[in-house]
């Protein structure tokens, strides 16, 4: 298994070299072609009257086709992606930037984004959470701080929800290539979390994938048990599976787990 096409998106208003790096690393290991995507919103400005000038929707319209053309240029010049890259689309937009990347979504096995700025820069970055709840496909986040590209030790934080086992199947052209996958379940009661967890690893085994098996009680929550763990085999990738809207957000870029899995260096892949 592969991936034959990547969708990276690219965040108009800052540096994206962290993103592409991992993009040109997967699309060498894998033979993928590669598509760039940015989309940027014009700031929405009001007037206590509810009316502004021209000259305002021609400023916000330069300040658009600015913020596109640099993230095209970045995206063009990383010598990494060269004899990869498939197109490139700028998309100007007046509605959710999340939305539009996910339309964009069908074209490509994988997406990959940043971590991504606060709520306040969302006119040029897509909210982490909402995209991977409508893209359809895997998404990898890659965090702000200079990330490992090797994917060599891989840990799936395995629950066993229909979201996770979407995770681990999506994750297999990375759970291939990797040289030690490891996989890990945190329970209140160890006994209860070991079936699924044998059912998956023998899943795993059958598709090629040698895999380690880890089963813990939880000690504080589980997201600091698995960031624990995470340091622990020196994981430079998490999958795991990602759930409600509300939930995600929680799991998946609330602070603490920002803080502890998305930091520094590791990749997370996230399905939905």
């Amino acid at each position: 298994m592969t991936y034959s096409t990547l969708l990276v998106h690219l965040d108009g208003g800052r540096p994206n070299a962290a993103l592409l790096d991992v993009a040109a690393t997967l699309a060498d290991r894998h033979g993928a072609s590669v598509i760039g995507i940015a989309a940027c919103q014009p700031v929405q400005i009001g007037a206590c009257d509810g009316y502004l000038g021209g000259e305002y929707a021609v400023i916000e319209r330069d300040i658009v086709a600015d913020e596109l053309a640099r993230a095209e240029t970045e995206f063009h010049a990383h010598e990494r992606l060269a004899g990869h890259v498939l197109e490139w689309r700028s998309i100007p937009t007046l509605i959710n930037i999340a939305h539009v990347v996910a339309e964009n979504a069908r074209s490509a096995d994988l997406v990959i984004t940043s971590a991504g700025p606060g709520y306040a820069d969302l006119s040029t970055h897509a909210d982490t959470g909402e995209l991977i709840l409508r893209a359809g496909r895997p998404v990898l986040v890659v965090p702000d701080g200079a990330a490992t590209t090797s994917f060599k030790t891989v840990m799936v934080a395995w629950t066993d929800t229909r979201e996770c086992r979407r995770a681990v199947s999506d994750a297999l052209p990375i759970l291939h290539a990797a040289d030690r996958v490891i996989i890990v379940a945190v329970a209140i009661d160890a006994l209860d979390a070991r079936a699924p967890l044998e059912d998956v690893a023998a899943w795993l085994t059958r598709q090629g994938v040698d895999v380690d098996k880890i089963v813990v009680r939880m000690k504080g929550t589980s997201i600091d048990t698995l960031a624990s763990i995470a340091n622990d085999v020196d994981a430079d990738l998490v999958v795991a599976g990602a759930y409600g809207h509300s939930r995600i957000r929680e799991w998946a870029f609330g602070g603490v787990t920002r803080d502890l899995l998305l930091r520094d260096r590791r990749c997370t892949l996230l399905s939905h």
